[in-house]
């Protein structure tokens, strides 16, 4: 072995020591019930991610750099307002929503939020275990950027410096609703976060695209502000958890209301016996390729299902979208609203209803003249998540005293997953999940292959997919292991040994599904975590996701009527 490659596997090894710190931490922290961010406990964190240096917070080692990237990523996945409290409480569901307080729900990560008081943010927990580590990893990076914006604003006796009170003036005018310079402003910041000219300009115009965060001059002044009081007068900032999300944690009590308004949705309709096939994808593509040709052929001269997808993704086109949704309603979908907490919408389609005439070319049905399948659709999960949903949704349903089987026929899975060879867009099929940091490994038949995107003109990878703890908390020396190792990993996500966890322990362990029950799993590539500037954090695919979406849904859609 060389010695490259062995400090190379040394430097994987450590990385793979601070996420199972990390986890450890947290687990640590959340039975504990509070902990101070720059205290003992949370220094412990912080020095974990330091190590660590994960791809997507960017300069995060840096001891003067301010990573921009990366705050905004987790600003984009935290309530708006949250750097301006002190304290953060992470809550489960215990009536807040009836509650007069302000309620934020961030755009990339939907969960409600409450801000009780100017300096306490609630944050509502419903979706696992991954969606706690998920925010405590990005808070403990705030904390990280948030010191170095102290120190940079302060000189070697811990005075305020000029570009901190030239910021505080700045920041009292748009309190007041004047207008600033922003150039004179950027300068200011150019010290306060080690940022050139040109850097802070462009991160500035991305901030204020995303209207959902505030702007950069106020996240980096109270920033910068509750990290100086904690510093000058000890005032410190804290993060506790409720009692309540303490004992809910891995009991399924939102996952098993969840799928029980399906079932019974499906009982209610005389559907529950039919073929069932469960999809696990976004809550459009599947709708569109049932509805879009037939509910828009007055507005849209139909050529293909992928300019019908490009035409309705985009931003102006709300009312195209709209008329689908409406059509797809009264011809055939039950949408069930979630009002269990797992925010995992769901819709229900029953294919009998379906004009088969219109649909959309690329899709060669045929109606039959009984038992057309019934297709559920169920939103991402996140993480943990995935198995808690999936394991509830194959459980029995319990009516008066009885148990009744679901003809479940197939259960597919598309995903957004980081590539680890290839580029955003491409496809990845895996042919088995290997869970980070534990000896669970899910080798499955997978029903789709290479062959059924041969033509699509994308890059098309086949081998196994690591299921990771965390995106946030991947680098580029963990991710080459997976890559260059006998692993031979062609991707990672953090749904796919969750779901298989739960499909495999369904029909093989407690019967509850059939033992030859289909599966299909295909993912597009969100980002590549290996090439610089193409992390999460550079931004969304737009319309370089349309395509493989739609080619994925169409392989899926095709497998369940061909079945």
């Amino acid at each position: 072995m060389s010695e490259s490659h062995q400090a190379s596997r040394t430097q994987a090894q450590i990385s793979r020591s601070a996420i199972q710190r990390l986890y450890i931490s947290m687990r640590h922290l959340i039975l504990r019930g509070a902990y101070k961010p720059l205290g003992v406990s949370g220094e412990t964190m912080i020095q974990a991610m330091l190590s660590l240096k994960p791809e997507i917070y960017g300069t995060i080692a840096d001891d003067e750099r301010v990573e921009l990237d990366g705050l905004l990523y987790i600003f984009q996945r935290l309530p708006k307002g949250i750097e301006q409290c002190r304290y953060i409480k992470l809550i489960s569901r215990e009536g807040y929503d009836h509650s007069h307080f302000e309620k934020h729900v961030p755009p990339r990560r939907k969960r409600d939020c409450y801000r009780v008081d100017e300096e306490q943010m609630f944050i509502e927990m419903t979706r696992g275990g991954s969606d706690i580590y998920d925010i405590l990893t990005h808070l403990t990076f705030m904390y990280i950027e948030a010191e170095k914006i102290r120190r940079n604003s302060m000189d070697a006796k811990g005075r305020k410096n000029r570009s901190w009170l030239m910021l505080e003036e700045l920041v009292n005018e748009i309190n007041l609703g004047n207008e600033i310079n922003r150039e004179v402003g950027f300068t200011y910041l150019n010290t306060i976060l080690g940022r050139t000219f040109d850097e802070i300009e462009a991160i500035y115009q991305r901030f204020e695209k995303s209207s959902e965060v505030n702007n950069l001059f106020e996240i980096t002044y109270w920033l910068g502000r509750l990290s100086m009081d904690e510093f000058l007068t000890q005032v410190d900032r804290e993060i506790t958890f409720s009692p309540a999300l303490r004992e809910s944690l891995g009991h399924h009590i939102y996952g098993e209301k969840w799928a029980n308004s399906i079932k019974k949705t499906l009982w209610d309709n005389q559907l529950f016996d039919k073929p069932i096939h469960i999809i696990s994808a976004n809550l459009h593509s599947v709708m569109n390729c049932f509805y879009a040709r037939h509910s828009l052929a007055k507005k849209v001269k139909y050529e293909n299902l992928e300019q019908f997808a490009e035409i309705l993704s985009m931003s102006e086109n709300g009312e195209m979208r709209k008329t689908v949704h409406k059509f797809a309603l009264g011809n055939g979908m039950f949408e069930i609203s979630d009002t269990s907490g797992t925010n995992i919408g769901v819709q229900i389609f029953d294919t009998s209803k379906l004009d088969i005439k219109n649909l959309p070319t690329e899709l060669n049905i045929k109606k039959q003249e009984k038992d057309m399948p019934v297709i559920i659709v169920m939103d991402y999960a996140f993480g943990e998540q995935a198995y808690e949903t999936m394991d509830e949704l194959l459980k029995p349903y319990v009516l008066n005293g009885e148990r009744h089987l679901m003809n479940i026929s197939s259960i597919n899975i598309m995903g957004k997953a980081g590539i680890l060879e290839g580029d955003k867009g491409d496809i990845m099929i895996p042919t088995s999940h290997v869970f980070e940091g534990t000896a669970d490994n899910y080798p499955f038949e997978n029903e789709l292959n290479k062959n059924h995107f041969a033509d699509s003109g994308l890059g098309v990878y086949e081998g196994t997919m690591i299921s990771v703890l965390g995106t946030s908390l991947q680098n580029k020396d963990i991710l080459t292991y997976f890559l260059k190792s006998s692993w031979k990993a062609i991707g990672l996500e953090m749904e796919g040994a969750h779901y298989q966890k739960a499909i495999q322990a369904a029909s093989k362990i407690r019967n509850n599904i059939r033992k030859d029950v289909k599966l299909r799993y295909a993912y597009y590539a969100s980002d590549n975590p290996l090439e610089t500037g193409s992390t999460l954090a550079s931004g969304s695919l737009g319309l370089d996701g349309v395509k493989p979406t739609y080619l994925i849904t169409l392989a899926m859609l095709q497998g369940c009527f061909d079945q």
